[in-house]
């Protein structure tokens, strides 16, 4: 008997220590890609609270399916997925519950100083946010220079169409952006 509660005891030690090495990795992982994961919350959100919302939903998401996730691909490939997958269902039960607005986009509301870059990030933030959802995430994965290949595979699209989407897409964003500049 004090053999069994022994080894149960070191059988639980043993776990412990296991999760908490599991949890210390998962941790630096997001701490290494929060960049992905601030991008997606603030494409897929209007306000700071709601952007704040989403990327503790991620972040939870994540975690729930780390343990799920084979090395088939690589990890911000993997992390793209879940985090867009999370923001398009989340966006999606707002929409439903919500009613919608058209955006009046005005530029001037989104300068935050004088800086020109920072006011042409920001008009390009804008801008992105009124495209549709996936149109969103194909951008967003192309300005973190993914290769087309992997944003097919995250959006389950051929990389012809993601390039031909990519194509299209830069067309209109600068379309836009004439125009709200």
């Amino acid at each position: 008997m004090l053999k069994l509660i022994f080894s149960l005891s070191s059988c639980y030690k043993n776990y412990t220590s296991t999760l908490a090495s599991k949890e210390k990795e998962f941790a630096q992982l997001i701490k290494d890609n929060q960049g992905l994961i601030i991008k997606v919350s603030r494409l897929y959100t209007n306000s700071l609270e709601d952007e704040e919302d989403l990327f503790q939903e991620i972040v939870l998401q994540l975690w729930r399916s780390y343990d799920s996730f084979k090395g088939n691909s690589k990890i911000s490939t993997w992390m793209y997925r879940v985090a867009l997958n999370t923001a398009i269902t989340l966006f999606r039960k707002k929409a439903k519950s919500l009613p919608t607005n058209e955006l009046d986009i005005n530029h001037a509301d989104f300068i935050e100083d004088d800086d020109e870059k920072q006011q042409q990030v920001s008009l390009l933030y804008t801008v992105i946010k009124t495209l549709p959802n996936v149109e969103r995430a194909i951008v967003m994965m192309y300005l973190d220079d993914l290769p087309y290949k992997d944003i097919a595979e995250n959006l389950g699209i051929t990389e012809v169409n993601a390039r031909v989407k990519m194509n299209r897409l830069k067309k209109t964003l600068k379309e836009k952006m004439e125009k709200y500049a």
